[in-house]
């Protein structure tokens, strides 16, 4: 149903921007567009009514209508794109022989040369025609969907009867959390406790709250473990707790008619000087939390909750403190290959020699989540007779054929795919994107937002940055542990992301079964049922060869992806692709690119890595272009002009040696540009043309630049141009010439501004300049600098930034001395300052970590700093990391001018010591 929705969303605001754009619509296109978009409007919102009920309960009929609402929108956004491709010049339209179905046929006179606008009339009266007719299809069948087809137990509720003998590695975890619920001996008199259990769905979050409800039950006056569901009836949910509390009291509680008011009055009531502990199971939102902890007083002494999410955001509205968030972990592969055994073969060691390393492969893809194991290991050894090893090789193969084909793997698929159904409309086709990638494929954020963008999975009514509302959806999906977080930079944001292969499975089978993304890896379940409804391909590379692409037609696909060099001979088939969105070729040695020019509803070129030689001279065809990527195409060494007429282009990756055309301003749209060169390659007109013209660019937020060898003039206009970004967020600048003597004085930065990295030898400044200061950016969260002299001020500055969490600090020139001279002293820290920070890295500074006094830097987790070891070893400096209570991790670079051996191994003894007094226990590193 979210397909469906993902292509109708996209749709809406085009034909809207046919009515309210600067077109001349007679009065019967105009009256057929505004039908056109009433029905699909309706058909959008019945579609997210639809979308909350699981597929399988869906009737025959829904099924049928929701299909042919796909087919409509995608056809009719076809008809847009190409009509708007032909009114705004983008170029010959293509050959629409055979185009896709009846109603796209009828689009031909859109391109006939001399036609006008009224064109369109004909199209859009059997758009509206077959509208109004799915509208009726859709009242036919409309109670079908209300009306599940079966009713099934909640698989969850086996987990609260599991035999904790069965379980493997619970014993340390249920202590873990115990202790984090009454650890201490004066626990008694501490008032209430939330903890909150979070993590991803089959990791035993149930089983482990409950695991430690029956071991602790027993030191409290009363109990309750209750289950919330995603469409939860707060009224009984209240009425759960009471019974639970106490089953005699309250065994008629389910017939009373209590508003929420009154339960809660009565919970406080019967709570009130009780000590109880209280487990509410599987919460899915914030909004249900803030109901039930009304029933609850902080000042119940004694008193424990035990809340278990999958969600971030809803752990953390449970908790008062992130202490308090217990976050689960995947099992180790001991404890995984434990588990499986015991259940396999009845006891926890002794597996045959001939089922080791199918096992191993086979655990593999449990990646340590409980569930997954016990269902396999169920399967492998059904009626308790263990299956032979080429049935254990089958399988492992079939394990990447859906999970649907195995009957017992359906509890399994159910409760992971619990979190698929709970996720918004909007979220689920950007999920389902995540087919196209192999296992274990490392996704990058920002790639992954641009693709979403050019699929038309974003969208937004108000004018909100599109990358940004993308933003939001990965972080989503990271926070509902959907994807899981593998690269997290020094801002703490998540840089790539993988899919477990678990989770690969299960959209991988749905996309399979919506033919929403069409996956060539050399096995059967890939191969395309029907090649004309083939709307992306993604190809992978395979351990038995290339991969020969026979289709019987590519004119529909909107989407094609390569994985792997040499995975296809050649990409000709592409060329006869008409409504093609996305291309990505990355990491191939496809060098051959001429045919892109064509495809004139590119969205998306990605070309990273690969052996393209050259971009077609008629690139500027492409008028839908948003995203191209060059980053590390050897070959290119220059754009062709025609790129000027890519006014729709907001991401540009290039390598520092690609030329730039002159006349870089009129990529209007840009919003992130890595990473132009200006210097000494290329002539002084050249660098000053380009840097004035860069400063008309005033949508950019993220900025790579080189600076290399520059005049002075072009560098005072460099400075003046980065003065007009007012949305920048990234700046990041390498200089190898001196630039900081222009950027020192006068220099306005974007409030917006989040990174700043300024590297290279051009880079220095002779202090901190003035324009780094907390009232003018307030947001900077990543600050890498190098300057020649310290002063107080300086560490005071720094220490006030409210949002910096990394710090790279270096001086350039450093004397160092013994304690009590200037260059130790004026590196006092208050005891406020960077309250944000956790890495930390001072070079050439005399800084150590009784530096910071307690209250300082509070999250710093992170610390690099140097000293000479003479100064480490001296008797009265103070090396105590006592008053750093996140520290993790210290590493020290031991300068050694004038210190023999004996010295320096007194250096590393007397930090050794200092680290292990510590009550984290921090990992020391060495370097000199």
């Amino acid at each position: 149903m979210e397909i469906a929705m993902g292509a109708i969303g996209p749709l809406l605001p085009k034909l809207t921007s046919l009515l309210v754009g600067e077109f001349t619509l007679e009065k019967r296109v105009r009256k057929g567009i505004e039908s056109l978009v009433t029905e699909l409007t309706l058909m959008h919102a019945a579609l997210r009514t639809v979308a909350k009920v699981p597929p399988e309960e869906l009737g025959e009929g829904v099924k049928i209508w929701r299909g042919k609402v796909k087919e409509l929108s995608y056809q009719m956004e076809d008809i847009i794109d190409t009509f708007m491709v032909h009114v705004e010049g983008g170029g010959e339209a293509a050959n629409p022989k055979n185009r896709v179905k009846n109603l796209l046929k009828k689009t031909i006179k859109l391109f006939k040369k001399g036609k006008s606008l009224h064109g369109i009339s004909d199209a859009l009266e059997e758009a509206v025609g077959q509208a109004k007719q799915l509208a009726e299809l859709h009242q036919r069948y409309e109670l079908v969907h209300h009306t599940p087809v079966s009713a099934s137990i909640d698989p969850r509720v086996m987990a609260l009867y599991k035999d904790v003998t069965e379980l493997i590695g619970i014993e340390d975890t249920r202590d873990e959390l115990i202790n984090m619920l009454i650890g201490g001996d004066d626990w008694l008199n501490h008032p209430l406790k939330v903890i909150s259990i979070v993590g991803f769905g089959g990791l035993g979050k149930t089983t482990l709250a409950k695991a430690a409800y029956d071991k602790i039950k027993v030191q409290f006056d009363c109990s309750a473990f209750v289950s919330v569901s995603q469409n939860p009836d707060m009224r009984k949910i209240l009425k759960d707790i009471l019974f639970e509390l106490d089953k005699n009291k309250y065994a008629n509680i389910y017939n009373a008619v209590r508003e929420e008011k009154h339960l809660i009055d009565e919970l406080i009531e019967f709570l009130n000087n009780k000590r109880y502990l209280i487990v509410i199971d599987d919460i899915w939102d914030k909004r249900v939390w803030e109901i039930i902890k009304c029933a609850f007083f902080k000042k119940s002494f004694g008193s424990r909750l035990i809340t278990t999410t999958r969600i971030v955001s809803v752990s953390e509205a449970c908790c008062s403190s992130s202490d308090d968030i217990y976050r689960m972990k995947a099992l180790s592969i001991d404890l995984s290959r434990k588990l499986f055994y015991k259940r396999v073969f009845s006891h926890e060691q002794g597996c045959p020699h001939e089922f080791v390393q199918v096992s191993e492969d086979i655990l593999k893809k449990c990646g340590g989540i409980p569930l997954a194991i016990n269902v396999i290991a169920s399967l492998l050894a059904s009626n308790c007779q263990i299956k032979t090893k080429d049935q254990w090789y089958g399988f492992l193969n079939s394990i990447r054929h859906g999970l649907t084909e195995e009957r017992s793997m359906e509890e399994m698929k159910k409760i992971l795919l619990l979190s698929y159904y709970d996720l918004p409309f909007y979220l689920k086709p950007c999920l389902l994107y995540l087919s196209i990638f192999p296992e274990d494929h490392k996704i990058m954020r920002d790639e992954l937002i641009w693709r979403w963008i050019a699929e038309g999975f974003i969208w937004s009514e108000k004018q909100d940055s599109l990358y940004e509302v993308g933003d939001c959806y990965f972080n989503e999906l990271i926070n509902r542990n959907m994807v899981q977080p593998m690269d997290i930079d020094a801002e703490e944001r998540v840089v790539a992301c993988r899919v477990h292969d678990m989770v690969l499975d299960i959209i991988c089978s749905l996309s399979s079964e919506e033919i929403f993304v069409t996956i060539l890896d050399g096995t059967n379940r890939t191969v395309p049922k029907l090649q004309s409804k083939v709307r992306r391909l993604s190809i992978h590379k395979t351990k038995k060869g290339n991969i020969d692409v026979v289709t019987t037609s590519m004119k529909q696909v909107r989407s094609v992806t390569l994985f792997g060099n040499d995975t296809v001979h050649q990409m000709s088939f592409v060329s006869s692709s008409e409504v093609l969105r996305v291309l990505a070729l990355e990491d191939s040695t496809i060098s051959d690119i001429g045919y892109v020019e064509n495809l004139l509803h590119l969205r998306y070129l990605g070309l990273k890595h690969t052996h393209a030689k050259e971009l077609p001279v008629d690139i500027g065809k492409l008028h839908f272009l948003q995203t191209l990527d060059l980053r590390e195409t050897e070959h290119i060494r220059e754009l062709p002009s025609s790129i000027l007429l890519l006014r729709n282009l907001k991401c540009l990756y290039i390598n520092a040696g690609i030329k730039l055309p002159s006349g870089i301003c009129s990529l209007i749209s840009l919003e992130v540009l890595d990473e132009p060169q200006v210097g000494c390659l290329y002539s002084e007109k050249y660098n000053m043309d380009i840097v004035k013209e860069v400063c008309h660019l005033t949508k950019l937020r993220v900025l790579t630049i080189c600076w290399n060898c520059l005049d002075e003039n072009v560098k005072e206009a460099m400075t003046k141009s980065l003065s007009n970004f007012h949305k920048l967020q990234s700046l990041c600048i390498a200089a190898y010439q001196d630039c900081a003597n222009s950027m020192k004085q006068g220099w306005v930065l974007s409030p917006q501004l989040r990174k700043l990295c300024l590297r290279g030898p051009g880079c220095s400044f002779e202090t901190l300049p003035a324009w780094i200061n907390p009232s003018l950016l307030p947001l900077l969260s990543y600050l890498r600098i190098v300057v020649e002299k310290m002063r107080p001020e300086d560490i005071r500055l720094l220490g006030m930034l409210p949002a910096l969490r990394y710090l790279s600090f270096k001086m350039e020139y450093c004397s160092w001395t013994i304690p009590g001279e200037d260059e130790v002293e004026m590196l006092a820290v208050t005891a406020d300052a960077f309250p944000c920070v956790t890495t930390l890295h001072c070079f050439g500074i005399p800084v150590r970590p009784s530096t910071f006094p307690r209250g300082a830097a509070p999250r710093l987790k992170d610390l690099y700093f140097c000293l000479p070891a003479r100064l480490i070893t001296h008797g009265d400096i103070d090396l105590g990391m006592g008053h750093l209570p996140s520290l993790e991790t210290v590493e020290v670079y031991i300068w050694c001018k004038e210190a023999n051996d004996s010295l320096m191994d007194e250096a590393e003894a007397a930090m050794r010591s200092a680290s292990s007094d510590h009550p984290n226990h921090p990992h020391l590193y060495f370097s000199k």
